[in-house]
């Protein structure tokens, strides 16, 4: 059975309960951050806590837990779990109150939750063939740089994808991109890697980081910019990348193939060289027990 962390103790699954009257429960009031985990090595561990607090600075709420305590305990709940690759799913709330009031309390415990899954990244074959996504406006709110637990509107964005049998959504404001759903998109444009910037309205993700690193690396054109609509609908690649999915060829959007000429609706080759330098880079990360 799965165990999990709750509020100081090590518990299995399914006797880990959380009051009624906690705020993320009642309002959304809380961070949270997931971190691939391979050979039982967590996976930009000291980026992922620095977004964490970057949200809980954002919010207003304490960090309950130190660097180091945060890695022991997330390192602990690895251990006590099966699957040498997992998933850790880490959650800060404010905790509960009395009293159900939009108001900060004064004197609240946060309340601290980490479990484990699997780690299940894309099979082969949508790898080489590639996915579908459909296209929305971006309506969510203006701290989308904040990874908090209200999600209502990216579940939202998130379904209209899988009603329409594809695997993402891209989200386009004021005639920008600015990312997917659950994922920061990647545009090829004449063998040039643009990318959205950092800024209120899109999640900085850790896996965007390691792709504009390796781009670097590898002498990638890439640039950081506005990336408007237009140019990511006349894309000769689209990518979506994420701690899950990596990096995974978008090869449809809203019906229409990306891409041109005979590399038209198939993943291209910027894309396979990025995924193949991510993956040796994965592996040299976790020889190195970075």
């Amino acid at each position: 059975m799965t165990t999990v962390f709750l509020n100081g103790q090590f518990m299995p699954i399914a006797e880990a309960k959380v009051p009624v009257m906690d705020r993320g429960f009642l309002f959304g009031d809380g961070a949270y951050e997931l971190i691939p985990v391979y050979s039982r090595r967590p996976f930009r561990l000291a980026e992922h806590l620095r977004r964490l607090q970057h949200t809980l600075d954002g919010i207003r709420l304490a960090n309950p837990h130190a660097e180091a305590e945060w890695m022991r305990l997330i390192g602990e709940i690895v251990a006590r779990n099966d699957g040498d690759d997992q998933s850790v799913y880490l959650q800060v709330t404010r905790g509960a109150d009395t009293k159900r009031n939009h108001a900060f309390p004064a004197q609240v415990v946060p309340t601290v939750f980490i479990m484990t899954e699997p780690l299940v990244t894309p099979p082969p074959a949508q790898r080489e063939q590639g996915i579908a996504a459909i296209s929305a406006p971006d309506m969510r709110w203006l701290r989308c740089d904040l990874k908090t637990i209200s999600l209502l509107a990216n579940c939202l964005l998130r379904q209209q994808a899988v009603d329409a049998g594809c695997v993402e959504t891209l989200l386009f404001r004021d005639g920008f991109l600015t990312e997917g759903a659950a994922s920061n998109i990647f545009v090829v444009r004449d063998g040039v890697l643009l990318a959205p910037p950092k800024d209120h309205l899109m999640l900085p993700g850790i896996t965007y980081d390691v792709v504009l690193e390796l781009a670097a690396a590898h002498g990638l054109p890439a640039e950081v910019r506005p990336v408007a609509e237009a140019e990511a609908r006349g894309a000769d690649e689209l990518w979506m990348t994420s701690s899950t999915k990596e990096v995974l060829p978008i090869v449809r959007l809203d019906g229409q193939p990306v891409g041109r000429d005979e590399n038209a609706g198939r993943p291209g080759p910027v894309g396979r060289r990025m995924y193949d330098w991510y993956q040796a880079f994965k592996q040299t990360v976790m020889r190195a027990g970075e």
